[in-house]
């Protein structure tokens, strides 16, 4: 039934979740999202339209690619058209702000937004 799943969101709207998924994965708009293969996903972690989980560096000459691919804790919400890059992990319930691009590791219930700017954090 997953690879169903996978293959018409795939064709239907250019969507490409590679990473295993989650028993609870919210995609409202699941339009043109796009998940690296080693990404992990949390429970209840929402993305909305066009948003990027991928590797920080595609040609790097590594062959071991864990630890290069996004790490969304439980809860996470990224907004449209968000890019996370790169081996960062974003903790649970955080927020992710349309458009942002996040290259740094972001604490739990934080608010990104822009260009690694934590406008709140529970610290």
């Amino acid at each position: 039934q997953v690879p169903l799943l996978r293959g018409v969101l795939g064709v239907l709207l250019g969507t490409e979740i590679a990473c295993p998924l989650p028993e609870r994965l919210f995609l409202p708009h699941p339009y043109g999202i796009i998940v690296g293969p080693e990404s992990e996903l949390g429970n209840d972690v929402t993305l909305m339209q066009q948003v990027t989980l991928g590797g920080k560096d595609p040609w790097c000459a590594k062959t071991d690619l864990r630890g290069e691919y996004p790490k969304l804790c439980e809860g996470v919400y990224v907004g449209a058209g968000a890019k996370i890059l790169g081996g960062v992990t974003i903790g649970a319930w955080a927020i992710i702000g349309a458009n942002a691009v996040v290259t740094n590791d972001v604490t739990a219930e934080s608010i990104l937004v822009g260009h690694n700017r934590i406008l709140h954090s529970a610290e």
